[in-house]
């Protein structure tokens, strides 16, 4: 009787140790399969987050443009702005003054262009019949190498322009709804710069209120980090477009591109778009040499141009005046370029750089966000400075 109870008393301990074993694999598993869940779910949460962002972008920018534009050409002003104001002159006189410089400085590239343009147009003639030429020359070609006659070609041309010629009025009306946009956008813009500086305090004090107490430092170091990035690349790209103006006009001079100094300047505003801006306007400066009747030197000549100043601008410009201002690696530079023109068009693709650089200032102030500002950052792989780049800046920095 004594065994049997024993017996029955180990049976059920085993059975109860089972269902203990049971129930904690169950609770194991139950958690493990809980927190991949949770995971997936915020890694849900997160694209759906990017998703609505670059959506809410995308449609409202007709007015985000404008507000993005000014408040990144107003910090460029914040040090001239403290300037003026540590002068005795109150916020709202400093803000008018740097919106009168800004607004001199597109006059006067506006002038420079608009005075080469009609040194441009008095040889327009002479340039229309060249490209009448040129495209008879082509039309021979064609002839000669496909077989389509020159009747018929002409023929498929005017085809082509009676489909287009309906189409001729909207394109005049989309044309001059641009251009109206275009100032609208202009005006709103300096409008915004203005506000922005006068009331600068006021929305440093409102960033630092989202914040709490203890991350108050944390959070003004970084808007004071951001807005000096800001300036630091946007005064070292106009800096920059300054010294492209004065080699691209040498160099085109010398070849003999006629109104040398538009297509200059053309040129080097062109640089705020990376990569694709010098491209750009070195391919209009061909094919106006090409019109002007210019022969294979003088596109040579224009090409080695680029060539030369593409050289001193990478090695020796960017790394003097622009230097690490937006430390931002190649791949996420043309990433970022490219999607800002998917969503805000040419407007995206010059605020694209500064805003990166923000969002990387950000990143690397927030500990979560820390590994995201590392990939977007470049990896600095020298410690000691022996480079030639290095050596010219240490003798710049000594003068």
């Amino acid at each position: 009787m004594i065994n049997f109870r024993k017996g029955r008393l180990h049976r059920k301990w085993k059975m109860a140790f089972l269902f203990i074993c049971q129930f904690q694999t169950l609770s194991l598993r139950d958690c493990y399969c809980g927190y991949h869940m949770e995971k997936l779910q915020r890694s849900v949460y997160i694209l759906l987050f990017f998703f609505l962002v670059f959506a809410g972008l995308y449609f409202a920018a007709e007015f985000m443009i404008p507000v993005a534009l000014a408040a990144v050409f107003s910090m460029l002003f914040i040090r001239l702005c403290n300037w003026f104001e540590s002068k005795g002159i109150g916020r709202g006189l400093s803000s008018l003054f740097c919106m009168l410089i800004f607004i001199s400085a597109i006059a006067l590239i506006v002038f420079l262009l608009s005075w080469q343009l009609s040194g441009l147009a008095e040889n327009m003639d002479s340039m229309k019949q060249r490209v009448v030429n040129l495209f008879t020359n082509l039309q021979h070609w064609l002839h000669g190498q496909v077989g389509v006659t020159v009747k018929q070609q002409d023929e498929i041309v005017k085809q082509q322009g009676q489909d287009a010629g309906g189409g001729a009025g909207s394109m005049l009306a989309s044309f001059a709804g641009g251009v109206m946009g275009i100032m609208v956008n202009t005006i709103l813009v300096l409008v915004y710069m203005f506000l922005f500086l006068a009331n600068r305090s006021h929305i440093k004090k409102f960033i630092l209120k989202l914040v709490p107490r203890d991350e108050k430092d944390t959070a003004g170091d970084v808007v004071h980090e951001a807005g000096k990035v800001a300036q630091n690349y946007l005064s070292g790209l106009g800096a920059m477009i300054f010294m492209l103006w004065v080699m691209y006009g040498i160099g085109f001079s010398i070849v003999g591109v006629e109104s040398a100094i538009f297509f200059a300047v053309l040129c080097g505003i062109l640089e705020i778009i990376p990569f694709i801006g010098n491209l750009t306007g070195t391919s209009i400066t061909v094919l106006a040499v090409v019109a002007q009747g210019g022969d294979t030197k003088m596109i040579i000549g224009v090409l080695i141009t680029y060539a030369l100043v593409q050289f001193i601008q990478t090695y020796i410009l960017e790394p003097l005046i622009v230097g690490e201002q937006v430390n931002i690696n190649p791949l996420f530079t043309i990433l970022v370029i490219v999607l800002g023109e998917m969503v805000w068009g040419i407007a995206g693709m010059i605020l694209a750089i500064p805003l990166l650089g923000i969002v990387k200032i950000i990143c690397d102030h927030v500990p979560k966000l820390q590994p995201y500002g590392f990939l977007i950052g470049t990896e600095k792989q020298r410690n000691k400075k022996t480079g030639v780049i290095d050596k010219i800046k240490q003798v710049f920095t000594k003068a």
